[in-house]
């Protein structure tokens, strides 16, 4: 390594960001280790609880903020971004129409994890070949890694006061991945904060989940509730969560530089037919058997079977009053688990509460009716 020049480490850079191109990242970007600023952040939301029940936030201390801890001898970290908003996303259609389950875009295609890690293999390898005994990994969820802190020092974007990372040209609609070797590569200039007086997210988050800007409390925030939590929903949340039954996306949906998103062209990106706007009745229908063979390859695998329908019974429970619901989720009773059966119950009561407040279209046309001799019309008007 001794023997590179600047100029050398400077076209090494940009055949490093040409690779990455090839490789289908929509950006390369290079930063230095110091996350110092960042470790106060980090032991302070750790010490409120924000992180809940994600204990691999705390049992590595504060390596995340540290990584040459994480792996001895790094000295950058290579960021990229890989864009994921599938073409004719129907965000909207499928969130108003609450008999359908909306599952969160990045989880509709392939699972990101594989494909980015395989990518900056490649990547790594591309490196490799131009330079002797370099030591490099690729990370992508896989490890304590500050990746928002970390794309934001490689240029890629700014943190948003929703806490994920936002590009002025792209939005903030892509999977970041890390790429840690140890060259003295010439590193990218930190982005300036773009959000301005702007809390579109923080109005608009269902739970509240953004208790103040750049902070998220995670035990409020319906991804947390529906992917990490493996216990209850606790009850002041289930009717929040609306028909949100893996991860939520309305933060980003009102972030006005989501206006200049792009559509990625990666197939593996592309929502897949029998998970995309589906009817929540369809999918609470899914045997275990089916569950695995539908989420093959999918991130939403993670959760198992049990919190899949844990989510979709919250789920029917806040969806339209229908007799074929609660048919539905008493015959799931006869074989679901303790923690299953508890948010059925919970949904049951839901859909009873809904008719008998005159949802059922038994009550809306026994109103109508009354609604019309009050008025003197007639009783087909």
């Amino acid at each position: 390594m001794s023997s590179f020049s600047t100029s050398d480490l400077l076209g090494l850079v940009e055949n490093i960001k040409a690779w990455g191109k090839e490789l289908g990242f929509q950006q390369v970007g290079i930063s230095d280790l110091d996350l110092n600023q960042h470790e106060s952040y980090l032991k302070s939301w750790l010490e409120k609880g924000f992180a809940g029940e994600m204990g691999y936030m705390s049992e590595h201390g504060m390596k995340r903020a540290r990584p040459q801890e994480l792996l001895p001898g790094t000295l950058r970290v290579i960021s990229v971004r890989m864009d994921y908003l599938p073409p004719d996303a129907q965000f909207s259609k499928t969130l108003k129409n609450k008999n359908k389950a909306y599952i969160s875009r990045y989880a509709l295609g392939r699972d990101y994890h594989k494909l980015l890690r395989s990518r900056l293999k490649k990547l790594g390898e591309k490196i490799k070949a131009q330079c002797q005994h370099l030591n490099y990994r690729p990370f992508v969820d896989s490890a304590p890694v500050l990746e928002h802190a970390l794309a934001e020092k490689a240029g890629i974007g700014w943190t948003g006061k929703h806490s994920l990372t936002i590009n002025k040209q792209a939005g903030s609609w892509f999977f970041l991945g890390e790429l840690f070797i140890d060259l003295p590569l010439p590193v990218d200039k930190k982005v300036t904060e773009n959000c301005g007086s702007c809390n579109a997210c923080i109005t608009i988050c269902p739970t509240q989940a953004i208790v103040e800007p750049y902070v998220v409390d995670a035990r409020r925030c319906i991804s947390y509730l529906t992917i990490e939590q493996k216990g209850a929903i606790p009850i002041q949340y289930r009717k929040l969560i609306g028909n949100r039954i893996y991860g939520c996306d309305d933060c980003q949906l009102i972030c006005p530089w989501n206006r200049y998103a792009n559509i990625t062209d990666e197939a593996d990106f592309h929502p897949r037919k029998k998970l995309f706007s589906q009817e929540l009745l369809d999918l609470f229908a899914w045997n275990e058997a089916t569950f695995l063979k539908n989420t093959e390859g999918s991130a939403i695998r993670r959760i198992g079977f049990e919190r899949w329908q844990r989510n979709i019974a919250v789920a029917l429970g806040n969806a339209n009053f229908s007799q074929t619901i609660i048919e539905h989720l008493q015959h799931a009773l006869i074989t679901a688990s303790d923690l299953v059966a508890e948010h059925i119950n919970w949904a049951l009561k839901e859909q009873k509460n809904k008719y008998s407040a005159g949802e059922s279209p038994e009550n809306r046309l026994t109103k109508r009716l009354i609604r019309s001799v009050e008025k003197g019309l007639p009783r087909d008007a």
